[in-house]
């Protein structure tokens, strides 16, 4: 009785099993068939939005469906990205993410989410470099005078970024570490208001996504020495890298990426990788990818996991070692 009793359990397990297989097939085949909300868990205005607001235009037409984005904006980008982790694994919910994905966890000692495990990778968008930038009134023209001034008045300069735990915030906290310079964060809710504030001189610098600071670079509002990858950006070509600059091995750069909630069905998964991808490799969206310094980079599902876990390690040294916090 017991060994019938468990294979009947057992041909129920697989008739579940199955059943849930073909749901996911036939839900995947009429999907979508409402509205996609893209959560971007950044203020307005910033590098993100500029990114989340092209895809979104260039993906409604290719799903049939609006696509709109909707910021959430707080706490190192983890308020936005805590509502899709809870949302329901059916592709209705995505969040576009950047770097910062994978540094609060380091930053944060509770998060309601795992930044790998609640989460299905989609794709990798596309790289920048951050261009290191102060306000024209700084006395200085190259990285080696910040430096130098930065050493003579120690904590006297302020430098912006996109919020406590952010990219910017670690950026800048690395480059601090391998300068032996102490300078003071001074954290805003998104990019858009740091970019602001440097350009008015009330904070002195900032690690700044190349997209947003290129046009102000270009204006003479800003002053960049720096960009923060290994080889020099095309769109500031006589702009030094950091490493060329002096401080030797340092390298960071900003990439973005997008997430649905872990459970989500691989053939909608699927699906929007495919038509992320035929849109993102499309002649508009490579017009506006140049136009904004932004570099195509496109993966599989799979390897975007992978660079999640790596990047993770990566950025959780870097807090270790600089000591950062969100304090």
């Amino acid at each position: 009785m017991r060994h019938r009793f468990a294979g009947i359990m057992a041909a129920l397990a697989l008739c579940a099993t199955a059943m849930t297989g073909a749901w996911a097939q036939g839900d995947a085949a009429n999907y979508p068939s409402a509205p996609i909300k893209l959560v971007v868990p950044f203020a307005p205005g910033g590098f993100t939005d500029v990114v989340a607001r092209m895809l979104a235009e260039k993906l409604s037409p290719e799903l049939g469906q609006p696509v709109v984005v909707e910021n959430r904006m707080g706490a190192g980008s983890t308020i936005g990205t805590d509502f899709v982790a809870k949302s329901a694994p059916d592709g209705y919910t995505l969040v576009l993410i950047s770097t910062t994905h994978v540094i609060g966890p380091w930053l944060y000692k509770k998060l309601p989410y795992d930044a790998i495990k609640s989460f299905a990778p989609i794709t990798k968008l596309v790289d920048s470099p951050y261009v290191l930038v102060v306000n024209p009134k700084v006395p200085v023209k190259t990285v080696g005078e910040l430096i130098a001034l930065a050493k003579a008045k120690p904590g006297r300069l302020d430098y912006a970024s996109s919020g406590n735990g952010s990219s910017q915030h670690l950026a800048a906290a690395l480059f601090a570490t391998m300068a032996d310079i102490k300078i003071n964060h001074v954290p805003y809710r998104g990019s858009g208001q740091a970019l602001t504030d440097i350009i008015g001189g009330q904070v002195s610098m900032g690690f700044l996504g190349v997209t947003a600071a290129l046009p102000q670079i270009t204006a003479g509002r800003l002053r960049a020495l720096a960009v923060t990858t290994r080889q020099r950006s095309a769109d500031l070509p006589d702009v030094p890298t950091l490493d060329e600059a002096g401080v030797k091995g340092y390298e960071a750069n900003i990439w973005l990426g997008l997430l649905a909630p872990a459970g989500t069905p691989k053939p909608i998964l699927d699906k929007l990788h495919d038509a992320t991808a035929k849109v993102m490799q499309g002649p508009e969206a490579a017009k506006a990818l140049a136009t904004a310094g932004l570099t195509l980079s496109l993966s599989s599902e799979s390897e975007f996991e992978s660079l999640l876990k790596s990047e993770s390690a990566k950025w959780g040294k870097v807090v270790q070692d600089t000591g950062a916090t969100v304090n």
